[in-house]
């Protein structure tokens, strides 16, 4: 890792306590953990407040859909931007900015008057959650480097299992709120949380250094230092064209993800505009990447690393899969069983302690390919699952159901997260990671758009199985995606 932002991160970090994970600072797991989950948090709390906030402003589940589709848009084009301006200006700026929005949405939403208002609070929400996880994964390079140790597993470990748990644990969750206090309680949260998260980085945070004059390098566009000696010839201007956005390239990204989740959410002959934009938005971006100095996404780069290519694939299908759980399940227990929002969310919570209890057990045991074979095929065992169940189907087997589901919660994002660290450049390692979320999220919006179009009218047993299906085929994909590939057990000698 190199640059302004890393050199600022090492120089900050040389008076800190040291942690338990090969000499982490232990100071930056608080607001790293807590910043990170903000997003997992609320892409699973709204899974049981869809048919309440339906049911008050009168909208059917496709239309209820926006408020999952909303912020995973928002989330895919925000992860990796914010990502790479972590890469330039360091993880405090964009950490704080981001709680912030945090909080307004959170307002936005507790008093929103309208679903189109509260589709807008989950966009803020979006944005605003899409910078702790790349400043976390930035702190944690730079840590490694400061330390001296190739890889912190347990500090990884840490943050998959925090998102990963509090993703599933979130419908329990927003079910006791809505109890509590109704629908509007799942936005209301959002303001403790982010008064907590900036109180905590303003704390602990490294500060970055000043960008006019880095005290190792030249101050100077003409490669001399502050005494006329010849420098590293053009670092001030390679940083500033890094640190320009690539606007046609976001611009167009957004276009593509827009018109293609319009029509998965809505298909129809009437619509065949939608598809034909999403595809011409498609060739646009991948010549503007293809031709920019400072693409969004660097496709030339991505397609030399194949490895990479292949963990972006894999969070893609787990993530699906998990997400058309989370959120069909959830609303069949609703609508097809008939629980009441806490209910539903008490059902649940077994599965919220199993993928905790896996990401426990197995978070410090390097076997990536191991983590992605099991959590695939258990994956596919859930879905296989939920073909039996039926309305007057036995509590306990609605529980077990999510108990196996729980499984490749606790599995997937783990040995997806340890490929990342390891397969991308440490020079832009926010930026890939806000990728990876990226990806995380473009399943999340199948996923919406697959609940859309198996429960147009409410969640049926009979939408929920052909869900099922669905989610089974992305399984089986995920499985015959990681099972050749043996480049993944050689990631374990480098942890």
């Amino acid at each position: 890792m190199t640059g302004p932002a890393s050199r600022s991160v090492r120089r900050r970090l040389t008076r800190r306590q040291p942690g338990p994970d090969d000499g982490f600072d232990r100071r930056l797991i608080a607001p790293m953990v807590l910043g990170s989950v903000l997003n997992p948090v609320n892409s699973s709390m709204i899974a049981v407040a869809l048919v309440p906030v339906g049911a008050a402003f009168g909208a059917p589940p496709a239309e209820t859909a926006w408020l999952v589709t909303g912020l995973y848009l928002a989330t895919a084009v925000g992860q990796p931007v914010i990502g790479r301006l972590v890469d330039s200006y360091g993880p405090r700026r964009l950490y704080l900015a981001g709680t912030a929005l945090v909080g307004a949405a959170g307002l936005l939403g507790a008093f929103a008057p309208s679903l189109g208002l509260l589709v807008v609070a989950r966009v803020l929400l979006g944005l605003g959650t899409s910078a702790a996880y790349p400043a976390a994964m930035h702190l944690t390079r730079g840590e490694a480097e400061r330390t001296g140790r190739s890889s912190p597993t347990g500090v990884l470990t840490v943050l998959a299992a925090a998102n990963q748990t509090v993703a599933v644990i979130g419908p329990t969750l927003g079910g006791l709120l809505i109890g509590a206090g109704g629908w509007r309680t799942v936005f209301a949260v959002n303001v403790p949380l982010s008064l907590a998260c900036l109180l905590l980085g303003s704390a602990r945070l490294p500060v970055a250094a000043p960008r006019s004059s880095p005290p190792d390098g030249p101050d100077r566009t003409d490669g001399t230092d502050r005494n006329g000696q010849a420098g590293q010839t053009g670092r001030t201007d390679h940083r500033d064209q890094r640190d320009r956005l690539d606007y046609a390239g976001i611009a167009l990204f957004a276009v593509l993800l827009l018109a293609l989740m319009l029509f998965l959410m809505h298909p129809g002959r009437g619509r065949w505009y939608l598809p034909v934009l999403a595809g011409s938005a498609a060739v646009g971006f991948a010549v503007r990447e293809a031709r920019a100095r400072t693409p969004f996404i660097d496709l030339r780069a991505l397609g030399g690393n194949r490895p990479l290519i292949a963990t972006y694939l894999r969070q893609l299908l787990g993530y699906t899969a998990v997400y058309a759980f989370l959120y069909g399940y959830t609303q069949w227990l609703e609508e097809g069983r008939g629980l009441s929002a806490a209910a539903a969310g008490l059902v649940l919570l077994p599965l919220s302690l199993t993928a905790l209890g896996v990401s426990g057990l197995t978070g410090r045991d390097p076997a990536v390919r191991g983590k992605l074979l099991i959590g695939a095929g258990c994956q596919a065992a859930a879905c296989a699952a939920l073909l039996s169940v039926h309305a007057s189907s036995p509590t306990v087997l609605l529980i077990g159901v999510g108990v196996l589901a729980g499984i490749p919660q606790g599995l997937i994002g783990l040995g997806t997260q340890t490929s990342l660290y390891h397969q991308a450049d440490p020079a832009g390692i926010a930026a890939a990671a806000g990728l990876l979320r990226t990806f995380m999220y473009l399943g999340a919006m199948g996923a919406s758009a697959a609940n859309a179009a198996f429960f147009p009218h409410g969640a049926t047993t009979g939408g929920l199985h052909r869900l099922a299906l669905f989610m089974l085929g992305g399984a089986t994909l995920l499985f015959l995606l990681t099972a050749p590939d043996r480049s993944l057990g050689r990631l374990a000698a480098l942890s």
